[in-house]
């Protein structure tokens, strides 16, 4: 593993975002005039599933779903999710459903991945408008959430447990060449501390508990978005903010992640 970056989370101080459940569907389309979200037009264009209309199509619905945050939007249409499942869920890849990707592990829906990270560039001293700092995904997976990540910080460090998973994930970000993106194999349970501190971290797999581990990482002004196992059988989304004064967490909506393990697998 690499050393400590040269530069810190940085954060934009502004006035605290206030912290809410999905709102009522919001009027957006690609160009329209209510409520207009600049989408990048660069986003890659061509036939069938590599044709940005498709994606325009998914981030259109997830804008009337209640996400709001451009950088996440413009990431979403940017990012060609079927180049990260298998080419025979390809024709699935623009529907709001979660996706096999081997190893017993999924690729969320849409949604819940954009829901994700725009909480995660809600910090209490994030400004949305502005880049996080740096960032790390605990579940790299497939490399897809990964990959919108490093559209929205300005360094994201992603780490996976799950030896195939972790090279298949690197087979398919290497063609992006995204340099701020690095790619780790490695126990997520004991986060990156060489990385730390963390303007944000997120998690694609819940436990019973937030592992102390992140939260030492994490930033003062930081946030972390995880599942949690709320009550036996059923997890919810949890969003802890670190603050001068203290830890607070706060618990969202009921999800459906794979478990949190720790230790290394082939």
């Amino acid at each position: 593993m690499k050393s400590r970056p040269s530069f810190p989370a940085k954060f934009n101080t502004s006035p605290p975002q206030k912290l809410v459940k999905p709102s009522s569907p919001l009027s957006w389309v690609a160009g329209g005039t209510a409520k207009q979200h600049t989408v990048a037009s660069s986003a890659a264009s061509g036939l069938g599933l590599d044709s940005a209309t498709v994606r325009s199509t998914m981030v259109r619905r997830l804008a009337e779903g209640g996400i709001e945050d451009e950088l996440v939007l413009n990431a979403m249409l940017a990012v060609e999710r079927h180049k990260f499942l298998d080419t025979a869920l390809a024709n699935q890849a623009y529907e709001d459903t979660s996706l096999p990707i081997g190893f017993g592990q999924t690729i969320s829906k849409p949604n819940v991945v954009a829901r994700m990270i725009e909480l995660l560039r809600h910090g209490k001293n994030l400004r949305i408008t502005g880049k996080l700092g740096r960032v790390l995904e605990i579940g790299t997976g497939c490399g897809y959430q990964a990959a919108l990540l490093s559209h929205v910080s300005q360094e994201v460090y992603s780490i996976e447990r799950i030896k195939g998973l972790y090279e298949r994930a690197r087979e398919n970000i290497r063609p992006m060449r995204l340099g701020n993106l690095h790619l780790l194999f490695g126990d997520g349970l004991q986060g990156y501390p060489s990385g730390a501190p963390y303007a944000g971290i997120i998690a694609a797999a819940g436990g019973e508990n937030i592992p102390t581990e992140w939260i030492e990482q994490l930033a003062d002004g930081g946030r972390l978005v995880a599942p949690m196992s709320v009550t036996k059988g059923s997890q919810s989304l949890v969003v802890i903010d670190k603050t001068s004064a203290g830890i607070h967490k706060t618990v969202l909506e009921p999800v459906n992640f794979v478990p949190l393990l720790s230790g290394l697998s082939e």
